[in-house]
């Protein structure tokens, strides 16, 4: 591989932190060892060594995006702090390519004396940003982390959220060719989460990104490869998924200890039943009640997205059928998502549509008019309004929040031009939620167990 296809390589790269088990050792280490050499006599420490990375070697490549994984102390923020040049390492190399833009720890970067404005010039400096380039892009900076008058106030006064927002802003305008996350995204509100992931898929299609994540569905998602490191060394490298179920088995195994062996489903051998089953203990079915509790927000006002101008939504709704006013759902219960729309220009063959996104910005379900309008065309003169109606049942969620894109186009499946669209005009937020594993829980009607043979 030619250096020109690679945006950062790490070449054995060491780092070492000394630990002092009491301030005085401090003291002792800078003026006794000098005193020992002065006498003749071998130096004496007064630290333990704790080596973060050893000999980590790793290349990605241009346009390449990467995940790292491990358990907290591994040395990912680490490595990451040294790729980006705020650490210096004990040993080895490190070589970037191109401008490295790097959200790490909440807050790295900024003077908590300084305001908003402040820090997004110095933050701006630092990446290799003029003032005035700084100056024509200071609007869309402010624009994205979307914290008013925050702006002009020290930063030590900002929530967790405010910090990321304005770090993610900054990051987002500079041109960079490698972007580094460092798992700061768990921290804010829904809609700016996706805002960010937008931009980090945006971002995919010409940079290099590296993204920490303990998030294995998330590590996934964004990342073709992963990289995991263990008590400061590489342990695996391969496609993300690979590394992802590898990881899992290893946290599993330190979790059951000796108590329970793991082995791969390929070398594993078939386990029969030793003993059978009392029926008379064992209920003939098990329904789960998942319990997700929604409530919905109406964010059409302040909503992102775009616009032809051809076409305008009024308002979008989540409903039950019963047209009960309420902006409290439960999980399984028979809803209506309404999107009322006025047409500013004729219209042949108007396509409704609504998708609903996690924090991700994962597309977990939803449905357009397309297959009413395939079939029997509704089409609308200029200042009409219309409206989608979508009838469901309401699938049980995770708790946590998540938003309503809506769009309309004009057209049909082959041919269509996509008019109007909006990232999050409804938030959700789901709460009480038992829902254990994956992105949807389905709400299973019975769960049996029963022994079909024994020896």
């Amino acid at each position: 591989m030619s250096s020109d296809d690679i945006a950062i390589r790490v070449s054995n790269l060491s780092k070492c932190y000394y630990i002092y088990d009491q301030p005085r050792d401090r003291l002792k280490q800078y003026v006794y060892p000098r005193l020992q050499r002065l006498l003749g006599r071998q130096p004496k420490n007064y630290y333990r060594e704790f080596w973060a990375l050893k000999d980590v070697s790793l290349e990605v490549k241009r346009g390449e995006t990467v995940g790292i994984i491990g358990r907290n102390g591994s040395g990912k923020s680490t490595l990451l702090q040294v790729i980006c040049g705020t650490l210096t390492p004990t040993g080895g190399t490190v070589e970037t390519r191109g401008r490295v833009a790097a959200l790490l720890e909440l807050g790295s970067g900024f003077n908590p004396e300084f305001t908003g404005r402040e820090n997004v010039y110095m933050n701006g400096a630092v990446l290799g940003l003029s003032k005035g380039e700084i100056d024509d892009r200071f609007d869309d900076i402010a624009a994205f982390a979307d914290i008013g008058d925050f702006i002009d106030q020290p930063v030590k006064i900002y929530s967790s959220g405010m910090y990321v927002r304005l770090a993610f802003a900054v990051i987002a305008h500079v041109d960079a060719d490698i972007l580094i996350v460092d798992e700061a995204l768990s921290v804010g509100d829904a809609m700016f989460t996706q805002k960010c992931m937008r931009f980090i898929r945006g971002f995919k299609e010409t940079g290099t990104l590296l993204f920490v994540s303990h998030d294995m569905g998330a590590v996934q998602n964004l990342c073709k490869s992963a990289i995991w490191l263990d008590h400061g060394q590489v342990k695996l490298t391969g496609t993300s998924k690979s590394v992802s179920q590898a990881y899992l088995k290893h946290t599993l195994q330190e979790l059951y200890g000796d108590t329970t062996r793991l082995k791969s489903t390929s070398d594993a051998q078939p386990v029969n039943a030793d003993h059978q089953c009392e029926e008379d203990v064992i209920p003939e079915s098990v329904t789960f009640d998942y319990g997700s509790c929604y409530s919905v927000s109406d964010n059409l006002a302040s909503a992102a997205g775009w616009t032809t101008g051809a076409v305008e939504i009024i308002s979008i709704s989540l409903e039950k059928v019963n047209g009960e006013s309420t902006v409290s759902f439960e999980g399984g219960e028979k809803v209506r998502v309404v999107i009322r729309t006025r047409a500013n220009v004729d219209m042949a063959r108007p396509i409704l549509g609504f998708l609903l996104k996690d924090r991700l910005g994962q597309d977990l379900f939803g449905e357009n008019t397309l297959p009413f309008t395939a079939t029997a065309s509704c089409p609308v003169s200029k200042g009409e309004e219309f409206e989608g109606e979508f009838v469901f049942r309401l699938p049980m969620l995770p708790n946590g929040e998540y938003a309503v894109m809506a769009s309309i186009a004009d057209g049909d499946l082959y041919n269509n031009v996509q008019h109007y669209y909006l990232h999050d005009a409804l938030i959700i937020n789901v709460t009480s939620s038992k829902v254990r594993w994956g992105l949807v829980g389905v709400p299973f009607e019975s769960v049996t167990m029963k022994v079909v043979s024994h020896e």
